[in-house]
């Protein structure tokens, strides 16, 4: 049986390359890439003579502009009453990030911008907001909030369940190792300088979920060895419990990335940019998930089981 825990540092030093990858972008861009829900902005939405125009090729020309984020959006309304193809509206609609509200000739470039480029019914008005960036603050604390309470909670549950292997360092490794998840989701972001919005929060949840539904699988194959296989050290318990639960773990994975996968290809075909935001870090981040609960928590469990050991029988033998 290949033991995974010898070979514990490569694991460390792999995330560990993957996470300062991440800090060297994210130093390089300047912090990471805040949507206009995070940094505030300008929404604009034009009204067009026809549905047939690309979202992304307003994105590229107003972003080569404004130096700024810029995501469009495909919107399209029927008028009440009526449901024939004719009586749909088709809008642009342009989210612009900035803190400070854009100037007149700024709005009035892009305007010029988007008409000049698209079929834009020029008898209606361009509808301008604002969005106030206390709101993106706002979401950021209430998101952080949540991961730290999540945290505590998965290590009472954990220190509660698995009582009989030492619940509370079992607890605090599964929560090290979903720190371990966000870190690479954080890197993936600034690496790929992807835009941060709702999406990174519901990938970032999402994956704390998954990978902790990983852990927990592999914690409770340990319980039960533990409980019939009594002579063995706690080295080679973990070892033969990863062992054990390796195909389910592989074959779960695959499964999931390949339904986020075709999620993914389709949002890139047909320009699905929120759906396509989502997505692909969920990839990368269920890889993580099952990295971190197999190459992560359990080592780091291993570790301060041994090192307990070794201080017990040390005060022992004083």
């Amino acid at each position: 049986m290949v033991d995974l825990i010898s070979k514990r540092y490569y694991f460390f030093g792999l995330s560990l390359l993957f996470i300062i990858a991440g800090v060297f972008f994210f130093l390089k861009n300047g912090g990471l890439n805040y949507d206009i829900q995070f940094q505030g902005g300008t929404v604009m939405q034009f009204q067009m003579l026809d549905g047939e125009f690309e979202p992304s090729v307003a994105e590229a020309l107003l972003s080569a502009e404004m130096n700024q984020i810029v995501t469009a959006r495909k919107l399209e309304t029927g008028l009440a009453g009526t449901n024939q193809k004719e009586d749909v509206l088709s809008f642009l609609v342009v989210n612009i990030a900035q803190r400070e509200a854009l100037s007149l000739d700024q709005q009035n470039r892009i305007i010029e911008l988007i008409e000049g480029e698209f079929n834009v019914d020029q008898e209606v008005q361009v509808s301008i907001n604002m969005v106030d960036a206390a709101i993106g603050k706002e979401l950021k604390v209430n998101a952080g909030l949540a991961v730290l309470i999540s945290a505590i909670l998965i290590v009472m549950y954990v220190w509660w369940r698995f009582s009989t292997m030492s619940g509370f360092s079992a607890g605090v490794m599964a929560v090290v190792a979903l720190f371990h998840d966000i870190a690479i989701m954080f890197s993936v972001y600034t690496i790929f300088n992807l835009p941060v919005n709702e999406s990174f929060i519901a990938a970032i949840l999402t994956i704390i979920g998954y990978s902790m539904n990983d852990t927990v699988i592999i914690y409770d194959r340990v319980r039960e060895n533990k409980n019939s296989l009594k002579k063995i050290g706690v080295r080679e318990l973990v070892n033969r419990s990863i062992k054990q639960t390796l195909p389910r773990t592989i074959n779960t994975t695959i499964a999931v990335f390949l339904s986020i996968a075709v999620v993914f290809v389709f949002a890139t075909i047909y320009e699905v940019q929120s759906i396509k935001e989502f997505s692909f870090p969920l990839l990368i981040g269920i890889i993580s998930g099952t990295y971190s609960s197999i190459f992560v928590a359990s080592p780091l469990y291993v570790m301060w089981k041994e090192g307990s050991l070794k201080r017990v029988a040390t005060s022992k033998a004083n």
